[in-house]
């Protein structure tokens, strides 16, 4: 009876073994052909570039990386700062391997890794990224209390923590620095609100918009439920032409809304966007611009337990300000409104200040004197000589120029010189000395280059005067002679800002002061022969004749057109400041 079942087992598994076989093809081997191709090496992480911030003096490091071979890989050899830290020469899959090697003690500084990848045909390639271990983040700015940069993580460096990852986001190297964080569908980031300890309020970060959905949460730190009377709720609506970018606050009794403005959806491009919130207003700020303000109030946080990121879930996804798949990099919170011109120093620090426009008609200079000595519609630096310096104070803006002995700016006229011009610009004079140049375009003498006095061409604007009464006057060259326009006076003793402006037609010249008319002069078209340079701020070197030479004053906001200012356009300009 045994020997029938053991030959009833035997033959079913017979049968069995040839069923499986049934539509398989015998396996045999394949030549592979030869060996063409270099190995190709991709080093997921660290990146060039990369940042590593942590509180600790030594960290670990997963370098991740990928092998691929045409044929079959031979080798694989990782070098950190010149010493080998792994090697490989067995592999499961001989044409593609992925690794995740794990290093411990990387210390603070500048750190090269470099991975080298041989085939069995001798062929090799090497990878090499330089990258940077540095000390714990400290905060740069007044009140910033949150800075996440998103260098391929979600970590706040002030903290030193984590965000809470929700969904599956994830990171572009499209970033403003390094990468950037990409949204995704039903994903966004959460932080506790417990860094939140006053009514007031500022977040500020870097934004490339992607239009699908059509609308979505941007910062959101509300309570359960449909109430705006806590927490604020910032998201965008519109479509793939325009977004608008809107913001409610509540402040306990009450929601304050600011409508906000658009941004052109379709450009593609990196916007700074900004918005802040005070006792006194709400601001929305495009690239370190005002563009929508309402009354403000202070925030009531009852209820508001996290700070969700590029969601208004979990709690204002209502009216399906749901998750945003833009792009966001460098944002940052504070504890304080900020100003205009704080904000434009975080977009200077992140080396990301957009390129100006020209915000008047036929304007064709403009240097606000914020720091640099840069003329913002051509991005040229103007020349120093001696040892100019800043204000410490501003009209608008960040600083001010200040005059120092002997010192004073230079800048090529090209592009400057027309049949009419303007200038305009804010001074807070300084009565010693009691005569300077201020603005000056002018030939240099072939025949006597010491007398540096020639007033055949260009213009000459300086002042004269004493400790409480300062004379503006102006003086151009029409080629065979000269024009005076003896202008109007200023007390210094005030130590007042005060706005001056000169225009030139071609056939009279205008002394402004603070937007009213000091005095008109006639005038004949003026001459640009031989005049290359313009001085800002002294008379040298091409009009020190009669001692106009550094003036000690302060400068700010200057402005220059190629044509003649109209009475009504000089106020304004000046308004606009105010």
């Amino acid at each position: 009876m045994n020997i029938i079942k053991n030959i009833l087992v035997f033959s079913m598994l017979l049968l069995f073994a040839a069923s499986c076989e049934e539509g398989i093809d015998s396996i045999s081997r394949v030549e592979p052909g030869p060996d063409e191709s270099d190995p190709q090496i991709t080093l997921n992480y660290p990146k060039e570039g990369t940042r590593i911030q942590v509180t600790e003096p030594e960290t670990t490091i997963a370098i991740d990386f990928e092998v691929t071979d045409d044929i079959e890989i031979g080798t694989i050899k990782v070098v950190l700062d010149g010493a080998e830290i792994g090697s490989f020469s067995e592999f499961i899959d001989y044409r593609r391997f992925l690794h995740e090697l794990t290093y411990e003690g990387l210390g603070n500084g500048e750190h090269t890794l470099t991975i080298t990848a041989t085939d069995l045909d001798g062929k090799s390639t090497e990878m090499s990224v330089t990258f940077e271990k540095v000390p714990p983040y400290e905060p740069k700015f007044d009140g910033e209390i949150f800075y996440m940069p998103f260098n391929g993580d979600l970590m706040e460096l002030i903290s030193q923590e984590m965000g809470t990852k929700v969904g599956d986001p994830g990171f572009v190297d499209d970033g403003i620095s390094l990468e950037a964080y990409q949204g995704a569908e039903n994903a966004y980031v959460s932080y506790p609100t417990d860094i939140l300890n006053t009514g007031a309020f500022t977040a500020a970060f870097w934004y490339k918009v992607n239009t699908v959905p059509g609308k979505a949460g941007v910062i959101s730190i509300s309570p359960e439920g449909e109430d705006r009377t806590k927490g604020l709720r910032f998201f965008r609506e519109g479509d793939a032409a325009s977004q608008r970018f809107k913001l409610n606050v509540g402040i306990a009794s009450a929601e304050i809304w600011n409508d906000g403005d658009v941004i052109d959806a379709s450009s593609d491009q990196w916007v700074h966007i900004a918005f802040t919130v005070s006792e006194a207003s709400t601001i929305i700020y495009f690239n370190g611009e005002p563009v929508s303000s309402t009354e403000g109030g202070i925030i009531d946080w009852t209820g508001c337990e996290g700070i969700s990121i590029a969601s208004g879930a979990p709690n204002f996804a209502y009216w399906d300000h749901g998750s945003d798949m833009s792009l966001y990099d460098e944002l940052r919170i504070f504890n304080k409104a900020l100003t205009q011109e704080e904000l434009q120093q975080v977009m200077a620090d992140e080396g990301q200040v957009p390129p100006y426009e020209p915000q008047y008609e036929n304007e064709t200079f403009y240097m606000p004197f914020d720091g640099t000595y840069e003329e913002k519609i051509s991005e040229i630096m103007a020349s120093e000589v001696g040892t100019p310096d800043f204000a410490g104070e501003s009209v608008e803006g960040i600083n001010a120029y200040a005059g120092a002995a002997d010192s004073y700016l230079t800048y090529p006229t090209d592009g400057l010189t027309a049949n009419e011009f303007s200038a305009a610009f804010w001074y807070k004079p300084n009565a010693v000395p009691d005569r300077a140049g201020i603005l000056v375009v002018g030939p240099q003498d072939p025949d006597n280059p010491d007398a540096q006095n020639l007033r055949t061409s260009g213009f000459r604007f300086f002042r004269e005067g004493n400790d409480t009464e300062q004379r503006f006057k102006l003086n151009i060259g029409t080629g065979d002679g000269e024009v005076w326009n003896d202008g109007g006076t200023v007390d210094p003793s005030l130590n007042e800002w005060v706005h001056l402006a000169f225009t030139i037609s071609e056939s009279q010249t205008i002394i402004y002061i603070n937007g009213v008319e000091a005095m008109a002069a006639d005038s004949s078209p003026i001459d640009w022969t031989g005049c290359d340079i313009m001085s800002v701020m002294s008379g040298a070197p091409r009009f020190a004749g009669w001692d106009h030479l550094s003036d000690l004053s302060y400068m700010d906001e200057l402005y220059l057109f190629d044509k003649a200012l109209s009475a009504e356009e000089v106020e304004s300009l000046m308004n606009d400041a105010l």
